[in-house]
């Protein structure tokens, strides 16, 4: 494994922790940008990784892009592509494996535990057991058929699953380190306000919890690409 894109739709929204893994690993991360970059050399890495964002991935009618978008991660999965795909990378993954996206009952922002199914606990997800993580979504979707789902909060059931040995969705955010918040409150300030987010405990909770957070994820990508290597 030499080379990793990653499609990026804002630019707040990057690879964080796993862009450094990946670095480590001697392997390089290119960005191509949603709605504006050809997305065709996506299918030909040895890496695909599909970031969060603020739309939803069956918006296709506001944002045209989506339709080309999805039919390139389609095209990946089926190829054998490892493709890792967070927040709104999670949901693409779920509609190309023809899961239903759409609105969840309720807005999850903020530091939360999973709940780890069994097979999540013996997957590379068990390095956050316990661990507070972040979710940042309003959408959530239904496990597709053939997967496995690891891991559940009470509002979202369905927070991670695999699918076969190469690929890994995960709705909430590990990948975010720390010094980085204040770029998501700033760019996502219209959600946070209507949301009545209080931003003074999220700076405090990122704090506190970031760091436990930050390091569980390099854990938990590095056994994935073990796995996968």
């Amino acid at each position: 494994m030499r080379n990793a894109v990653a499609i990026r739709h804002v630019a707040f929204e990057d690879a964080g922790t796993l862009e450094g893994v990946l670095e480590d690993r001697g392997i390089a991360l290119r960005y191509l940008e949603a709605g504006v970059d050809d997305l065709s050399p996506a299918t030909n890495a040895d890496l695909l990784v599909v970031l969060g964002g603020p739309i939803g991935i069956y918006e296709v009618d506001r944002y045209p892009f989506l339709k080309k978008e999805l039919s390139t991660i389609e095209a990946a999965v089926k190829k054998g592509v490892p493709v890792v795909g967070i927040c709104l990378g999670c949901q693409a993954l779920a509609a190309v494996l023809a899961a239903r996206v759409y609105p969840g009952k309720q807005k999850e922002l903020g530091w939360d535990e999973m709940t780890l199914t069994e097979e999540g606990k013996a997957s590379p997800l068990g390095a956050i057991d316990g661990v507070r993580v972040l979710n940042w979504h309003g959408d959530t979707f239904d496990l597709p058929a053939g997967a496995t789902r690891l891991a559940s909060t009470k509002i979202t059931p369905n927070q991670a699953f695999t699918y076969g040995p190469k690929v890994l969705a995960l709705q909430f955010h590990v990948e975010l380190p720390e010094r980085d918040m204040e770029r998501w409150l700033i760019g996502h300030t219209l959600e946070l306000s209507t949301s009545k987010v209080d931003l003074a405990k999220m700076r405090a909770e990122t704090a506190r919890y970031a760091p436990a957070a930050n390091a569980a994820s390099r854990r938990l990508f590095n056994a994935w690409l073990d796995g996968v290597a």
